[in-house]
């Protein structure tokens, strides 16, 4: 199957990420996956959410928020949806899911995802790119000795994989996503570890044999979103 952009079923679409974008955040980066353009930023807060406090642990939350036109019709500024405090709590988890948090101390890093152009896989986007400007941030504390490593266990990225036309496909458009039989979200590590799926079908049930397959490929395209983690990150990391 040869899909609307020319891509076979199971390739990703093309991937461009720039690291340090933003001039004044401790760690950033733009992500484009195809049409899809997401700016990534980690801020430092030297406090933890009073639940943490006492406890010597550090916290990492996000904030995910599309601009006007980012989509084909204007979305209105100042109404946060349903739907955007859902990924952005996904973000948090998947990046609090591969750093030990223990080592942090009492300090908080925001993360903020900023939509500003959507072609579908915003959510996935936004982990993969996340995750880089986070590495940054936690850097730059070790080069000011405020941490003695940076605190990471393991790498993690994210794809959607879907069924259209009966067929299994990777890192799915917009327009594919709007016509799908059936949607996933993946996220995973880099040792294989799930820390999240999430499913739908739209028009009929699916098996276990289909959603072993889906997993399979939603792997193949995280190792080569981690791949590109770890060419960007291995002067920082010493890979």
């Amino acid at each position: 199957m040869i899909r609307t952009d020319g891509r076979p079923y199971d390739r990703l679409r093309k991937i461009n990420i720039i690291p340090n974008y933003m001039k004044y955040a401790e760690g950033s980066c733009l992500i484009e996956l195809g049409n899809t353009r997401v700016v990534c930023t980690a801020t430092l807060e030297d406090s933890v959410p009073p639940f943490l406090k006492g406890t010597q642990t550090g916290w990492i939350t996000a904030e995910y928020g599309m601009l006007p036109r980012s989509c084909q019709t204007r979305i209105q500024r100042g109404k946060e949806s349903g739907r955007s405090y859902e990924i952005q709590r996904l973000i948090g988890r998947s990046l609090r899911a591969v750093i030990d948090t223990k080592l942090l101390g009492e300090r908080t890093f925001w993360i903020d995802c900023d939509v500003i152009q959507a072609d579908g896989g915003t959510r996935t986007a936004s982990i993969t790119g996340s995750f880089i400007a986070l590495v940054e941030a936690l850097d730059k504390l070790k080069q000011k000795k405020i941490l003695s490593q940076i605190p990471i266990k393991d790498f993690v990225a994210a794809v959607s994989v879907g069924i259209l036309n009966n067929e299994l496909i990777l890192d799915l458009t917009y327009d594919e996503d709007s016509q799908a039989e059936l949607d996933m979200n993946v996220v995973m590590t880099a040792k294989g570890e799930f820390v999240e799926i999430q499913g739908t079908a739209e028009k009929r049930p699916f098996n276990k044999e289909k959603l072993d397959k889906l997993l399979i490929l939603a792997r193949k395209g995280i190792n080569e979103l981690i791949d590109i983690q770890r060419d960007i990150l291995k002067d920082i990391l010493g890979l």
